[in-house]
């Protein structure tokens, strides 16, 4: 599919989650193509029931509620880790593993008791990958969704206070540091400051070539036109910041 044939974002956004840690990294991946997003919580909205069985479905479920209640376009993140030795476990219930309270040492803490359990103890038995779906909706029913998935292995202990979730137990393939380790730059920076590295990033890389339009460079900035502003033709091609491609 072309980019001519998806929708862009113009206008509000409203972010479709009530996690702060999800909730940051979204603010951050959006700051660069200046969009006026609002969060879900700050409008006051509900948490609609994750009744889907794949992390788009579950993804659409949050961004099409966030639509129609805000009358808004909206914004939504599902994702979650796939342990291949627990049969894809947590996957799509990877929050609920967290209980009411959110605790994500809990739940990374039963992973491994699992883990140990089935006598998956050496690396090459570890393999796991975090799943992100990310979809945009509007109030009349139009929906755009992308996913991607990062691979690793999962290392115990925990090492790390970065990010957030099961972060502290994910090392990606090729690196030598834990998501848990890593800023947020190192996770999720977009090219060309950083590498979309992580599941989410490597995503919404994919929504924004889509949906979003890098907008030009403010006056002052590094790249400002000196002279009268022209607007860009629809088919112009994305750019991301520094002036790299999206």
């Amino acid at each position: 599919m072309n980019v001519s044939d998806h929708r862009r974002v113009a206008g509000r956004l409203v972010i479709a989650t009530h996690n702060p840690g999800k909730l940051a990294e979204m603010r951050e991946l959006l700051a660069p193509y200046r969009i006026d997003a609002i969060s879900a919580g700050d409008m006051g909205l509900n948490e609609p029931e994750e009744t889907g069985t794949t992390f788009r479905g579950n993804a659409r479920i949050k961004a099409a509620a966030a639509a129609m209640t805000s009358h808004l376009a909206a914004f939504a993140d599902d994702s979650g880790l796939v342990v291949d030795a627990l049969d894809g476990a947590p996957g799509v219930l990877s929050a609920r593993w967290a209980g009411p309270d959110k605790n994500f040492r809990a739940a990374m803490e039963t992973i491994e008791e699992k883990l140990r359990e089935c006598g998956a103890t050496s690396p090459e038995r570890r393999a796991a990958h975090f799943v992100s779906a990310l979809c945009v909706a509007w109030p009349d029913g139009h929906v755009e969704g992308f996913e991607e998935r990062v691979d690793g292995t999962l290392v115990w202990p925990p090492r790390g206070d970065k990010g957030f979730g099961y972060d502290p137990m994910f090392l990606p393939d090729g690196h030598a540091r834990t998501f848990g380790e890593m800023s947020s730059e190192e996770k999720h920076g977009l090219p060309p400051r950083g590498k979309g590295l992580s599941h989410r990033a490597r995503a919404f890389l994919k929504l924004s070539e889509a949906c979003l339009a890098f907008p030009p460079p403010l006056a002052g900035e590094v790249g400002a036109p000196t002279g009268p502003a022209r607007s860009g033709r629809p088919d112009d091609k994305l750019r991301a910041p520094g002036g790299g491609k999206s």
